[in-house]
């Protein structure tokens, strides 16, 4: 499905406080998604659904404190309002990470603990290929920078992808997963030319804007 096939385009906002905030939104305007720049809480108006980029977790998280935006998202996500974080991204989403700075900001959304810089410093980043059955049957190209991992995901949380480093055992280690309408990646999906997990993202988008509605109509 794609947005020609709602009723309007849909809204794709990006965290632009720092990051790669820019490829995200190009990749969703590719799939004919209307998207927006977030920095202030009033950006985040009549979106359908925002991206939080890749880029430096600790950085991004004070900025969120000085713009007053941590509990507005906190805010949209308690209401089912779908939230994609990539590596850093995925970072603030988390409920827990390992040596997270002491006062750093978490949005705390997803049960999970994340292990940041699980790979090393910059020089150790990588590309691989990972089955993502959500996805479909063809491997998914996934690079790696200084990306962190997942490395407890709690019973509400499905796991989309894994991958065998070694570093936290068997069945492999997880890089992307899903709770609800909340999607984290470890990777960065906006640097390859494989639009699925954006229109995977735009999906969940899609069908939580089809439950307000139908919310709306019921009440």
């Amino acid at each position: 499905m794609t947005a020609t096939e709602t009723e309007r385009p849909l809204t794709i906002g990006a965290l632009a406080l720092q990051g790669d905030f820019r490829e995200h939104l190009r990749a969703m305007e590719r799939l004919g998604a209307r998207t927006r720049e977030v920095r202030l809480p009033r950006d985040l108006d009549g979106l359908d659904g925002l991206i939080i980029p890749g880029g430096e977790s600790t950085v991004m998280g004070k900025l969120m404190v000085a713009y007053d935006l941590v509990q507005p998202i906190r805010d949209l996500i308690a209401r089912g309002f779908p939230v994609w974080g990539t590596c850093a991204g995925l970072i603030l989403l988390a409920r827990e990470t390992d040596n997270a700075l002491a006062g750093q900001p978490l949005l705390a959304a997803m049960d999970v603990r994340v292990c940041r810089n699980a790979f090393g410093a910059q020089r150790e980043s990588f590309e691989a290929e990972i089955s993502v059955p959500a996805l479909g049957d063809e491997p998914y190209h996934a690079v790696f920078i200084r990306a962190p991992i997942v490395e407890r995901a709690g019973p509400g949380v499905e796991v989309l992808a894994r991958i065998e480093t070694g570093l936290f055992g068997a069945p492999g280690d997880i890089v992307a997963v899903r709770q609800g309408s909340l999607l984290g990646t470890a990777f960065h999906p906006e640097v390859t030319d494989d639009p699925r997990f954006h229109a995977y993202f735009l999906d969940i988008a899609r069908m939580a804007t089809a439950a307000v509605r139908a919310d709306a109509a019921l009440s």
